[in-house]
């Protein structure tokens, strides 16, 4: 296994337990009350968009179910806090976000356009390997308390190890980007920029 700087998860560890620490108690009902402002703010945000047409449409559309899908991520965070309920926050922004630039790059054609789409998939992929990595990160931070020193080199491996697939992750996606860009050159202009993608990005 090939291991990352520890010093870049030590950073990570120990912040598991302050948004628990800081979030105030909601009752039911205060929690019931504010998932209805969601879905009126939703409801209001998808009236707005029938004054658009066309792609202007879908993107207002996409941005509002995201706020509102991101909304509810952040609620449930703030009734009851747990590691998942962090990681479900992360990964509604991502998928919110990828929707919405899915939806502009739609305004494009051509190389143009393909570049977008898979610029708005990179995007997507690091965020979500990272919210995956710092949920692995968080959990060894719980086994370090609760558990044996054995348990917590393991859990702390599993950590290591969700960090490593995120970067390798993250340069797939990025090279799969660099490898569209070269798409809109040709001949030996073209070979040269796959080369270096290849090189740049670590891909055999």
């Amino acid at each position: 296994m090939k291991y990352i700087n520890i010093s870049a998860i030590a950073i990570a560890i120990g912040l598991v337990f302050n948004g628990g620490a800081m979030a105030e108690s909601m009752s039911k009902g205060h929690y019931k009350s504010l998932e209805k402002n969601i879905d009126a703010k939703y409801k209001t945000a998808q009236d707005g968009c029938g004054s658009f047409s066309g792609n202007a449409n879908d993107i207002c559309v996409a941005e509002a179910k995201g706020n509102r899908s991101v909304d509810k991520a952040e609620l449930d965070d703030s009734y009851m806090p747990t590691i998942k309920t962090r990681y479900n926050v992360r990964i509604a922004r991502a998928k919110a976000d990828f929707s919405v630039a899915m939806e502009k790059c739609d305004d494009k054609a051509g190389n143009d356009k393909d570049v977008c789409v898979k610029e708005a998939k990179a995007a997507e992929i690091h965020e979500m390997a990272n919210a995956k990595a710092q949920m692995k990160t968080s959990k060894a931070d719980v086994v370090a308390i609760d558990k044996s020193a054995a348990a917590n080199t393991k859990a702390m491996d599993k950590a290591v190890e969700a960090h490593n697939d995120a970067a390798s992750d993250g340069r797939d996606a990025d090279y799969a980007v660099a490898k569209e860009k070269c798409q809109a050159l040709a001949g030996n202009v073209k070979d040269l920029c796959l080369s270096d993608a290849k090189v740049r990005f670590g891909q055999h």
